[in-house]
């Protein structure tokens, strides 16, 4: 992989605008330092003593993850410890220099782990076709070796607020299940505790956070190129949705918090066949011949259609 930087001369920026931008950032970075804490203590995800192994890809949310919880671990009223790690997967050019400088110019604790799993993925899938599935897989084996080595008790991935509507509705359209992503559950193996501290964050929010910070984003070339990926689609439905109808991404995101099994049709949930009768009124009954009513949210260029 190479690059050419061609030294451009920086615009012009008036003294009003340059205090705007600044209020802006600072804003974004108390909301962010805002929704993760926020986050952190709804879910308890981070606890005294806890030895916590940041996963790195090189990506926007990984960076935006670290670079977050660093500060928050400046102000938590608990000690806990973090260790950013790297699985360099022996991607083709892959810029094996670029993690190890920016973590070390960071001082914080980190490990770069070097398996061949790309010659294991480009052997296994045909061309064309997911690799996701199996380097997810292998990615998964391996850094759960690494945090039994480094004594890490908790692995933070990076997914984010719209990663988490995107599963969702991922295993709705093509799963056939009501699951999401959660923020906090335990590995498959049972041996550690994965948590998601960006759980309340807008992907946006984290876009911007990296173009202020500037971090040296590493694009994967594996799969990268893969466009038409089931994810990349409802991401893409997802986006026209909030683009249309602004603020529906986090209505339904709040939604994934208000789950009501007694209105759902999972008997494992709810016990439907030994519903009695008590004579007694329960708003969260059946209004079995009430239309169901929604607010109209006044957005442009909605229309309210008739029945």
């Amino acid at each position: 992989m190479s690059a050419v930087w061609v030294e451009e001369e920086a615009p012009v920026v008036s003294a009003d605008k340059q205090a705007k931008i600044e209020r802006e950032t600072h804003k974004l970075e108390k909301r962010l330092c805002r929704q993760m804490g926020q986050a952190i203590v709804d879910y308890n995800m981070i606890e005294e003593g806890d030895r916590v192994m940041v996963c790195m890809s090189g990506g926007k949310d990984s960076y935006g993850m670290l670079d977050i919880l660093l500060k928050m671990q400046q102000r938590a009223p608990i000690n806990f410890e973090i260790v950013a790690v790297n699985l360099d997967q022996k991607q083709p050019g892959f810029p094996d220099h670029i993690l190890p400088e920016y973590l070390k110019s960071l001082g914080v604790e980190f490990h770069i782990e070097t398996q061949d799993t790309y010659s294991i993925v480009k052997r296994n899938i045909p061309e064309g076709k997911t690799m996701c599935s199996l380097c997810s897989r292998l990615r998964r084996g391996i850094l759960y070796s690494v945090a039994r080595r480094l004594k890490c008790n908790k692995l933070a991935l990076g997914h984010h607020r719209d990663d988490m509507l995107q599963t969702f509705f991922l295993n709705m359209f093509f799963g056939g299940k009501v699951k999401g992503m959660p923020p906090k559950l335990t590995s498959d193996n049972g041996e550690f505790i994965v948590i998601r501290p960006l759980a309340y964050v807008a992907e946006k929010d984290l876009i911007r956070w990296a173009a202020h910070r500037a971090f040296p984003i590493i694009p994967c070339s594996l799969c990268g190129s893969q466009t038409n990926l089931q994810r990349v689609q409802i991401g893409n439905m997802l986006r026209d949705w909030e683009k249309q109808y602004p603020g529906r991404a986090e209505t339904m995101f709040t939604a994934l918090q208000n789950v009501v099994p007694s209105h759902l049709m999972d008997a494992k949930l709810f016990d439907f066949k030994g519903i009695q009768a008590t004579g007694i009124e329960d708003d969260e009954g059946d209004k079995a011949f009430d239309a169901e009513e929604f607010p109209v949210p006044s957005l442009p260029g909605m229309q309210v259609l008739q029945a």
